[in-house]
């Protein structure tokens, strides 16, 4: 069985869980370009603004999206903490695997 007690092992399976879904991922894309209000977010998606309004909550419980009100309006935006916390943990997997490609490739060209 894995170990899965890491630093930051919550908030990584509440970010790759939010990840999982095309919709939220569209969304994260549109939110890279700069704030955007819920309705401006639901425009592209065949689907009702109570949908939408459940992608961002799991969005804002990954804590990768942040929402406020201002006036009649709540406005989206992007929150680059748990985006970096996802690409890290992805960077440190990332550069172990590398490593472990570079001895086996040292050790197939060894005579």
């Amino acid at each position: 069985m894995l170990n899965n007690r890491e630093a930051g092992g919550a908030e990584l399976d509440a970010i790759f869980q939010a990840l999982a879904d095309p919709t939220r991922r569209a969304i994260l894309i549109r939110l890279c370009e700069g704030p955007a209000s819920v309705s401006e977010l639901a425009k592209p998606f065949a689907m009702s603004l109570p949908a939408i309004v459940q992608h961002l909550q799991v969005l804002e419980h990954s804590g990768m999206v942040r929402t406020e009100k201002i006036g009649r309006v709540r406005s989206c935006s992007i929150e680059p903490a748990a985006v970096r916390l996802a690409e890290d943990w992805l960077v440190r997997r990332r550069t172990g695997l590398e490593r472990r490609l570079d001895r086996l490739e040292a050790f197939l060209k060894k005579p």
